[in-house]
């Protein structure tokens, strides 16, 4: 299959309701050039180097690229997003200089020449990730590895909800905890929380894909006799009680379960959730408390929050 990058030079202001015009136009992502990125002081402190090149950057405004397959309906579905873009100067929306550019790209070469851009990186005191295609040996004698093979449906583990929830399973995981792990993804916080020694972990969630791609990852790093991967809606008509329950999903859906994870921890257990943006922080608190949680932590990592709760003993 032949597929096509659109890249729309605009403006800071218009991308995220342009990067929400091109999922509706069927693209599964989109990649957002921003030339502040080259100048903006990144958090090394777990040893992360970010590599970037100034000659993909535009000198002014913003790229923000989809990609698209070649079909049909590929013409009407560029004038239509063209036509969304331009209707938002109604809304008052900036959109600079709004030039839309296309051009092909080989399937092969957009599937792996993203794999150039994933290296290890030292996420906790403890963990590192690393993709399934590099060498790479422990600097550390009590670091330990997650290896990741995220195809194209999943991240690469490194997102910051991702290694806020990495950092306080770190924390608070006791060895011997038993682990719910809601919204699992590629199962990369369930590999971890055995990793740091629970006894037993479920990992939950509602896409086949997922479900699947957790699987392949648990067996990848030897845990899968400890984690249990299974299709279900977050927490419902489960049963099983958990010392911890770990939740890195939209904070839309965090508030639907709070009271069903209250139900599912044990006395003293910890609920850790992520995924919340600021604006969005007071909200997932008030539901928590309100299902009984005491929260004891509020970590922000760039734009994202992770709200550690407690249940009393």
């Amino acid at each position: 299959m032949k597929w096509s990058e659109i890249c729309i030079h605009t403006t800071q202001e218009a991308v995220e309701p342009i990067s929400n015009i091109l999922h509706e136009a069927g693209a599964s992502g989109v990649v957002i050039e921003d030339p502040q990125d080259l100048v903006k002081e990144w958090d090394t402190s777990f040893g992360e180097v970010y590599q970037l090149n100034p000659d993909d950057y535009p000198e002014e405004g913003v790229f923000v690229k989809a990609y698209l397959p070649e079909n049909s309906f590929f013409a009407e579905a560029v004038d239509a997003i063209k036509e969304s873009i331009n209707q938002l100067r109604t809304y008052d929306i900036e959109i600079g200089k709004n030039i839309v550019s296309i051009s092909e790209v080989n399937e092969e070469e957009w599937a792996t020449a993203w794999k150039k851009y994933y290296k290890p990186v030292k996420i906790s005191n403890h963990i590192t990730i690393t993709p399934t295609w590099e060498d790479y040996k422990k600097v550390h004698e009590d670091e330990l590895i997650i290896e990741l093979d995220p195809g194209m449906a999943f991240g690469t583990g490194t997102h910051p909800t991702t290694v806020l929830c990495i950092q306080a399973l770190e924390k608070y995981l006791t060895p011997g905890d038993k682990v719910i792990d809601v919204g699992t993804g590629s199962g990369v916080l369930s590999i971890a929380a055995a990793l740091l020694g629970a006894s037993n972990i479920l990992a939950l969630d509602l896409d086949e894909v997922a479900v699947t791609s957790a699987l392949q990852n648990v067996k990848l790093n030897k845990s899968d006799h400890i984690v249990s991967v299974r299709q279900n809606n977050l927490l419902q008509d489960i049963n099983e009680k958990s010392t911890l329950i770990v939740a890195n999903i939209l904070a839309e859906v965090i508030v639907k379960m709070t009271d069903d994870a209250f139900t599912c921890i044990n006395p003293g257990g910890t609920l850790i959730t992520s995924g919340i943006i600021q604006g969005k922080k007071e909200e997932v608190k008030i539901a928590m408390e309100k299902s009984g949680f005491r929260i004891v932590e509020t970590v922000v990592m760039e734009d994202w929050v992770a709200i550690i709760g407690k249940k009393p003993e």
